[in-house]
């Protein structure tokens, strides 16, 4: 089956967090340089992001620190300055070549809401794993991207920069998914078998979509 629809995380894939996750060094105290070595080493134990905190502030609770930080003036947010700069004209060359598009990916209300203002005009549908109930990389997850892309799994290209939260329960849930190397998992994991060997695509670029999807619709017809 040719590739009729395109979903894409958001961390990482379509928002640079460099600035975000400074910010929580700054809320935690912690010298930005220190907090990122403790969070690439943590991701390439293969270890849950959150485990980054718990040295810093131990019985880190994530979501009563986001709260504290809403509290305190200082909540998540980013913004356009925060987008990869190949993400905009990505996604107008992939809508123009007639393909649905989405955003899916683990994302609070909040940032729900910020990719909405960004994003609308741009996407078919905006999903986050708060708005759903379920989180990456929980098969729900994916049954409830299913659900709404109207298209069957085989026809859906999964973007993202993670082999555990993206390539491989995209790929058990049958739809196909595109790697692209950049931020922290997706330089890390780069060259490891599953990174190699479960995606449709792996990109340097979010640019380099619209030329492999042609050419993999080509074939498949």
């Amino acid at each position: 089956m040719t590739i009729r629809a395109v979903v894409f995380d958001v961390g990482e894939c379509l928002v640079d967090e460099t600035r975000e996750y400074g910010t929580w060094a700054d809320w935690l105290g912690v010298p930005r340089h220190t907090f990122a070595a403790m969070f690439g080493a943590v991701i390439a134990q293969g270890r849950d992001y959150r485990e980054v905190f718990e040295p810093f502030k131990p019985g880190f609770d994530l979501a009563a620190e986001r709260e504290a930080r809403a509290v305190a003036g200082k909540p998540e947010w980013f913004g356009e300055d925060d987008l990869y700069p190949d993400v905009r004209p990505a996604l107008a060359q992939l809508r123009a070549d007639g393909l649905w598009l989405a955003i899916a990916g683990n994302q609070t209300v909040r940032a729900g809401g910020l990719l909405r203002d960004l994003f609308t005009k741009d996407v078919d549908l905006i999903g986050t794993s708060d708005d759903w109930g379920a989180s990456k990389p929980d098969p729900a997850f994916f049954e409830r991207v299913a659900a709404v892309v109207p298209a069957e799994p085989s026809e859906i290209l999964y973007v993202g920069d993670r082999v555990d939260n993206d390539l491989r329960p995209g790929k058990q849930a049958g739809m196909h998914t595109a790697l692209v190397r950049r931020g922290p998992w997706g330089t890390i994991q780069w060259d490891t078998a599953e990174a190699r060997e479960l995606p449709t695509f792996r990109v340097e670029s979010l640019a380099e979509l619209s030329p492999r999807i042609a050419e993999f619709n080509k074939q498949a017809r």
